[in-house]
């Protein structure tokens, strides 16, 4: 006769089996490419492209230094450094105002009605329905020179001449921000959706100030959402590559146009795959964080 341990050790076993093709897909998809992207930063350049199969650490030495062509000497060259700071710099403010713009807009969602909220919702994805190419285009009609915003103040008679926002910082963060808001407004309202918000106006009775009631009770029971949509916001901040392309016109490049640069025209695999091994370190880091928080916030 069975017994009800062995039904549930089948049970498992049979669950098990039916993870096997996720498994794979993680596998082939995922782990190789990773894997083969590591060796590659640990190989010699070939002369046109590809590498060759000799272990070299050169890649990740030249991300901080430059070898002397005639006596093979190194100096210290902060070239790519700055191009890493650049690019965390404009992670961290894509993030930061994604999330001032981003709040109050999935906080005015949630306290919306039930039966409103879907619109909602359905105009913030929006934008998805096209691809990054066409709305990067899009923000390169509207902030150039003959530009609408440039059109409207002209007509006004605010400005003699257009204002240059094209191939500047401010034309790449806002692509950037444009590109990823919904990905911090979903989380947080998603989060902020989930709130008793009875709880406010219990702070209220309390004879809490708004701004009392907003940092000790919504925006505390809102964290989860605010440090999923910061997640979302900045990984693929980090990584753009057609947003600061088109955008900052090649004079701001990123992490994600210089490691493009190495795989095209400069046909240097190796360095593109240590830059690109670093960035993966900087991702997995900030998820290690994300996911720490995470499990802070249920357990606290």
């Amino acid at each position: 006769m069975t017994s009800d341990a062995d039904i549930a050790e089948a049970h498992i076993s049979h669950k098990r089996w039916l993870t096997l093709p996720a498994l794979f897909c993680i596998l082939v998809f995922g782990v190789v490419p990773l894997l083969t992207v590591l060796l590659y930063s640990l190989m010699k350049p070939s002369e046109y492209g590809g590498v060759v199969p000799k272990f070299s650490f050169d890649a990740y030495v030249s991300l901080l230094f430059q070898r002397d062509i005639f006596d093979d000497t190194l100096t210290f060259s902060p070239d790519y450094l700055l191009i890493f700071a650049r690019t965390l710099l404009f992670g961290a403010a894509t993030t930061l105002l994604c999330l001032l713009i981003g709040f109050p807009t999935a906080y005015y969602m949630a306290t919306r009605p039930q039966h409103t909220r879907n619109r909602w919702v359905l105009l913030i994805t929006i934008p998805f329905w096209s691809n990054l190419l066409v709305r990067t285009i899009a923000i390169m009609f509207i902030i150039r020179d003959e530009g609408l915003i440039n059109m409207i103040l002209m007509s006004l008679g605010l400005v003699d001449r257009p204002v240059g926002m094209i191939f500047t910082d401010f034309a790449v963060i806002l692509g950037l921000i444009y590109s990823f808001l919904p990905f911090m407004i979903l989380p947080v309202y998603a989060a902020l959706e989930k709130i008793d918000f009875r709880l406010a106006e219990a702070g209220f009775d309390l004879y809490a100030s708004r701004f009392q009631v907003l940092c000790r009770i919504i925006i505390p029971l809102a964290m989860p959402g605010i440090i999923t949509g910061c997640v979302l916001v900045f990984i693929p901040t980090f990584g753009a590559y057609v947003t600061p392309l088109l955008l900052g016109g090649g004079r701001h490049m990123m992490i994600g146009d210089l490691i493009a640069l190495q795989f095209g025209s400069s046909r240097n695999w190796p360095l593109g795959s240590a830059f690109a091994t670093v960035l993966m370190g900087f991702v997995l880091l900030a998820l290690y964080f994300q996911a720490r928080k995470a499990m802070e916030i249920s357990h606290g």
